[in-house]
């Protein structure tokens, strides 16, 4: 035997990286016909108005055509869209104002302690970043939180990417003028080795890393273009050896040349692939007013990949529990099933879309040995199981705590 062989290597290799097949791809055009229920496209990047769909009353079938529709942007698509009025400030305007408020309070007491912090693929210290601010929102003020996660449009995108069990993580970013553009990256998990270790990673893995993951910001001050909203590359999610071209110059460059920044208002959210190159800008406005650019970045997991922040749900299940029964009392009992709008008021919908932020809906790993799967079932129960059967049930805040306890205390080896 001479050792060789026809089977391709399991590895991308330098050599994998063909600028000419990227530029290729990053300049296609859609086809606007592709998303009819958008209200526009601009620079390739579809636009939906859902304050506007509300109006026209969303249907079970609306809200699947939307997730087809939204599930395609992302996979095969530009790789990123707008979703204008999420945090309808008509509707959502003094719990915007209360979490700002709540993300002022951790900033002012983070920069109290002196703690020098890092950033991705920024300078450290030209902004005000809070990490796991999901964490400490909720610890801050129980009452903004329940009412910010139990949006239902957030869960509606987290299941058309990653279906149900995701884990919410969130760090705020508030960029004062004067802060500089990171440079152009993909995102969690690959975008944050290094090109050493991500080139030991078989292309199958790098390939499904981007499925794991969902990214997504809120606009919580308006964004004109000057003060540095995302800069994106649409289809650049669809270059499968992007994991390691992001980091070469020529690659950069052409980000540099052809990356699409639209303005957002206040309460707009933006969803992309992690896959997709893109990169935070500069906020160029005038010093003299004080402006900050201020976005809550959500970086939502599936239940089969890792998340970056680790989430202690029993306390923020103990922080909000009993706002949450008291949204329960008024929602009436919950129905299995999505957040399905012909089958759910939303009042409903808003107490499944906190459940689902807040607990884990994915039961493994677990201690098997007392833990079994139910009688008639093959999983445990999970967090999210556990939190409905206490409501339904009636519990106090004591109980459901309790239960959590016990739960994670059976699950450990």
């Amino acid at each position: 035997m001479n050792g060789h062989t026809s089977i391709p290597s399991r590895l991308y290799k330098a050599e994998s990286l063909q600028f000419d097949d990227f530029k290729q791809i990053c300049s296609r055009t859609i086809d606007t016909s592709t998303y009819p229920l958008a209200c526009a496209t601009e620079r390739n990047v579809p636009i939906y108005d859902l304050s506007a769909l509300e109006a026209q009353t969303v249907t079970a079938d609306t809200l699947s055509r939307l997730q087809d529709e939204w599930h395609h942007i992302l996979h095969t698509g530009p790789g990123i869209f707008v979703l204008r009025n999420m945090y309808a400030p008509t509707r959502y305007g003094s719990i915007l104002s209360a979490t700002n408020a709540a993300f002022d309070q951790i900033i002012a007491k983070e920069r109290a302690s002196n703690v020098s912090k890092g950033d991705h693929f920024a300078a450290g210290g030209t902004n005000d970043r809070i990490w796991n601010a999901f964490q400490k929102h909720g610890e801050e003020d129980p009452a903004s939180f329940l009412a910010y996660y139990s949006n239902p449009w957030l869960a509606t995108v987290c299941n058309a990417w990653l279906g149900p069990g995701y884990r919410i993580t969130a760090q705020v970013n508030a960029v004062h003028p004067g802060g500089a553009a990171q440079k152009a990256h993909r995102d969690y998990h690959l975008g944050f080795i290094e090109e050493e270790a991500c080139m030991r990673y078989p292309a199958a893995t790098q390939l499904t890393s981007q499925f794991l993951t969902l990214q997504g910001a809120v606009a919580h001050t308006d964004m004109p273009v000057d003060s540095g909203p995302t800069r994106f590359l649409p289809f650049s999610q669809t270059y499968e050896p992007g994991y390691l071209a992001w980091r070469r110059p020529e690659f950069r460059a052409f980000f540099q040349e052809n990356y699409v920044a639209l303005p957002l208002s206040l309460g707009d959210g933006v969803f992309f692939n992690p896959a997709l190159f893109h990169a935070a800008g500069a906020n160029t406005m005038d010093p003299s007013n004080g402006f900050r650019r201020v976005a809550n970045l959500l970086q939502i997991s599936s239940a089969f990949g890792k998340p970056m922040e680790a989430v202690d749900s029993i306390q923020l299940v103990n922080v909000t529990w009993d706002g949450l029964t008291k949204r329960y009392a008024n929602a009436g009992t919950l129905a299995d099933g999505e957040l399905d709008p012909d089958r759910h008021s939303l009042a409903q919908r808003e107490v499944k879309a906190f459940v689902q932020a807040v607990a884990e809906g994915y039961p493994f790993p677990t201690n098997l040995d007392r833990r079994p799967p139910a009688p008639n079932g093959m999983a445990p129960e999970s967090e999210q199981d556990l939190l409905v059967r206490g409501l339904e049930a009636g519990w106090s805040r004591a109980q459901v705590v309790a239960a959590l306890e016990e739960m994670q205390r059976d699950g450990r080896p």
